[in-house]
């Protein structure tokens, strides 16, 4: 069945899902439902201690079986070690057919790579996988689907009954006897943990792990005691200075320096520039240098951000330090300049993943955007993105808050150079669609700008601008000048993952890769 963005989805997965097709990015705006329910165990006897001694013990008493969900968290990005050690003893324990709901997957889970290939973990569901996951995944290693979805959409699923964890696990920075987390005042501070905050409410059993017991009442608590089941003291649960990977760092790339040139101008020349505004950037090094770009406009305008949103990095941090940001809601943490900024700034305010960017409650933080500032991998003539699979068709990147940002921000842009490599970024029609056009406003690369022409506004209010302006076309067209019009990727016939829309609905699917074929 073909979508909104021309995908023809198998009805053999619309089948085994039990989903539709998307239908348009706000196809579900009001339509009702009941949120889910879990179980709980009661906590009556004050004499009952939460702490147990190993990951073995907990899983025991967490009632482990074949075929259950586990959920986690990737605040520690590339330096967790929660979901590694968590599944080597559900290996050990001779369990078969879990479920993974994560947050994000990166190259810190290689390890349990082996328990793909046994059927120890037969499905994922998860923003992203990188490193050699999603190898395993594209060369048809998982057993059963891949699901990708956004951040904002890991929480409606989680919400909404669609996916039901039975166990999640917490790594928590601190944490008392009794089971108040914190993101701070440990070991292996990752700052904040929101994306955690929908497990702990969702699952029917809540396992904070932690490396650092501390005294109770271990409060403000950003996970409450009134969630956690148990309390697993280990000698590691991450490495700190893993958490800000290369994706964090400043960048002395011309072509990246030149794109943030572009970005902020044309950032500046919008209606939306004005004192108070919204603004969510990402932390690939051309976003950040468009950042601290937007700084001097700031400081020379005497303009102010009211409320900077996303993950979050120094750039941003300094703006808060110095007053040109009023507020920082942060659900995640990608460097330790900000984990130590959310300890001393009470202006910088931990939210839940939830608050942030779920499509399914009453109205989250996204839709208050006035610019969100976007990487890409590929952009196609119908402007829609694809963050997620590379140019060889092997998943390599996440959705994250991606889908969730575009959806919601009055101004979208995307940054893209207009090659990757020898590949063009920008083409004809992407490999996999994980972001809509409909919901991406502006592309920046290094040889140009195009507008979306269902932006007339803004087409209109560029007009005196003095900047490099192309139609999408002509900008496809220089790339395939430059290198050629690249052959398409060769998939075989078996889907191995999804890519859902925010609102659950299938916006492509994932097959499993072939060696090219000349």
């Amino acid at each position: 069945m073909i979508n909104k963005v021309g995908r023809d989805i198998p009805q053999e997965i619309l089948d085994l899902t039990g989903k539709e097709v998307f239908q348009g990015a706000y196809a579900k705006q009001g339509v009702e439902y009941k949120t889910a329910t879990h179980t709980v165990a009661p906590v009556m006897d004050p004499s009952y201690s939460k702490v147990v001694n190993s990951i073995e013990e907990v899983l025991k008493k967490c009632g482990i079986k074949d075929g259950m969900t586990l959920g986690f968290h990737h605040h520690f990005r590339e330096g967790d070690m929660v979901v590694n050690m968590v599944m080597k003893a559900v290996h050990d324990m001779g369990i078969k057919d879990i479920t993974i709901c994560a947050s994000s997957l990166g190259k810190a889970n290689d390890p349990i790579v082996p328990y793909i290939e046994d059927g120890t973990i037969t499905n994922i569901q998860s923003s992203g996988v990188r490193g050699k996951i999603g190898q395993a995944i594209s060369n048809g290693k998982l057993k059963g689907l891949a699901i990708m979805r956004s951040h904002g959409g890991r929480v409606r699923a989680i919400e909404s009954g669609e996916t039901h964890i039975d166990i999640a696990f917490i790594g928590a920075p601190t944490c008392d006897e009794y089971g108040n987390c914190r993101a701070i005042g440990g070991k292996s501070d990752c700052g904040v943990l929101s994306y955690a905050a929908v497990d702990a409410d969702y699952a029917d059993k809540v396992v904070a792990v932690t490396d650092t017991l501390v005294a109770f009442p271990n409060i403000p608590a950003s996970i409450s005691m009134t969630k956690v089941d148990y309390v697993l003291v280990v000698d590691a649960i991450g490495d700190p200075n893993k958490i800000a990977t290369g994706a964090a760092k400043p960048t002395t790339d011309m072509r990246k320096l030149l794109m943030a040139k572009y970005t902020t101008e044309f950032l500046v020349h919008t209606p939306y520039y004005k004192d108070g505004f919204t603004y969510q950037t990402g932390v690939g090094g051309a976003s950040i240098a468009s950042t601290k770009l937007l700084a001097d406009h700031l400081r020379k305008d005497n303009i102010h951000i009211s409320v900077g949103l996303g993950g979050i990095s120094k750039p941003m941090c300094d703006l808060l330090d110095e007053g040109l940001v009023e507020k920082i809601v942060d659900t995640q943490d990608f460097d330790m300049d900000a984990i130590e900024n959310i300890k001393t700034n009470p202006n910088h305010i931990e939210i839940t993943a939830s608050e942030y960017a779920d499509p399914f409650n009453k109205g989250a933080y996204v839709n208050k955007l006035d610019f969100v500032i976007l990487a890409s991998l590929e952009v196609d003539t119908h402007f829609n993105c694809n963050v997620v699979v590379g140019s060889d068709g092997v998943i390599t990147g996440a959705q994250g808050g991606h889908p969730d940002t575009a959806a919601g921000a009055k101004c979208t842009i995307v940054i893209a150079p207009l090659l990757q490599g020898r590949i063009p970024a920008i083409c004809t029609n992407v490999t996999t669609v994980t972001t809509p056009g409909e919901t991406v406003d502006v592309v920046v690369t290094d040889y140009g700008i195009a507008i979306n022409p269902r932006r007339q506004d803004l087409i209109d209010c560029m007009k005196d601008v003095d900047l490099p302006f192309y139609t999408i076309e002509e900008l496809r067209d220089m790339a395939y000048k430059m290198v050629g019009e690249p052959d398409p990727v060769q998939f075989g016939d078996r889907v191995v993952g999804i890519i859902e829309g925010r609102d659950g609905t299938i916006m492509d699917v994932v097959r499993q890769v072939k060696d090219f074929e000349f």
